[in-house]
């Protein structure tokens, strides 16, 4: 049986810079890496495989040079790995991403069963959150949201049973299979891979599938097939702060000069 991770490579974000003329992102030099939400999916996918014995699938959807983070995959032990890359791809936003990977499971599952697909809770890129349910509604799986804990998988009998972290409490949901995981980052802690895996995913075989491999509809996919569509990236105003006098030594003074700035700019009346 097959666990599918779903991972999407993305920009490093704490280097990203904008066009302020253009509002687009410049990528020119700037590094990419795997999604962290998709790394802990990763792991948790191959945790999956040493317990239950699944073979792992990852699959991305992305330009040619997605091949770099999908090898890092292979690295870590991951069985096979599939990149989705064609410009009608591109430009597509979550309802057209969904419905490519979704397609590509359901081509991965005419070879061999699908027991689960693990993806992450969102990506730092797009913090939509809406890819992975949105392949769940597609193939009609189960899905289950912010695990942070997988507490057992039934094989026999076709379940599974997670831990969902909610605010201010945990929530055990027990759903039937094949299932769609989106987890957290608490999840685990991502494995480094050894040198002998490195060198062995230097000479894997990443398979590319095309829209020739494919064959979707192309007014279904990338821009054509977009509901929604970027418009505009920009840099958010900074904030400016004020100290107000002395709020450790002297509080009552530092209380009465919020009090006048709040009356001054009409937040409150006295």
């Amino acid at each position: 049986m097959l666990v599918v991770a779903c991972v999407k490579q993305v920009p490093d974000t704490t280097q990203v810079k904008i066009d302020p003329v253009a509002g687009t992102l410049i990528r020119e030099g700037v590094p990419f890496i795997m999604n962290p939400f998709d790394a802990h999916a990763l792991e948790e996918s191959l945790r999956l495989k040493d317990k239950y014995g699944f073979r792992v699938a990852v699959i991305s959807m992305g330009p040619p040079n997605t091949e770099v983070t999908l090898r890092k995959a292979l690295a870590l032990g991951a069985d096979e790995t599939i990149l989705l890359s064609d410009r009608a791809f591109g430009g597509a936003d979550t309802l057209a991403t969904s419905l490519v990977l979704a397609e590509a499971i359901k081509k991965l599952g005419q070879k061999e069963e699908v027991a689960m697909i693990v993806c992450g809770r969102q990506t730092i890129d797009g913090d939509t959150a809406q890819v992975g349910p949105g392949i769940a509604t597609r193939l009609g799986y189960a899905q289950l949201t912010l695990v942070d804990r997988i507490e057992n998988v039934d094989l026999q009998a076709r379940k599974i049973k997670v831990s969902r972290r909610l605010e201010g409490r945990h929530e055990i949901v027990e759903a039937p299979l094949p299932a769609l995981l989106a987890v957290i980052r608490e999840i685990n802690r991502p494995r480094y891979p050894t040198v002998p895996m490195r060198l062995m995913a230097g000479d894997a075989t990443v398979t590319l599938w095309d829209n020739k491999t494919m064959r979707l509809n192309q007014e279904t996919i990338g821009l054509k097939g977009s509901a929604t569509q970027v418009r505009k990236i920009f840099s958010p105003e900074r904030a400016r702060g004020e100290i107000l006098g002395d709020g450790v030594n002297n509080p009552q003074e530092a209380a009465n000069l919020l009090v006048d700035k709040l009356v001054e700019k009409g937040v409150i009346c006295l």
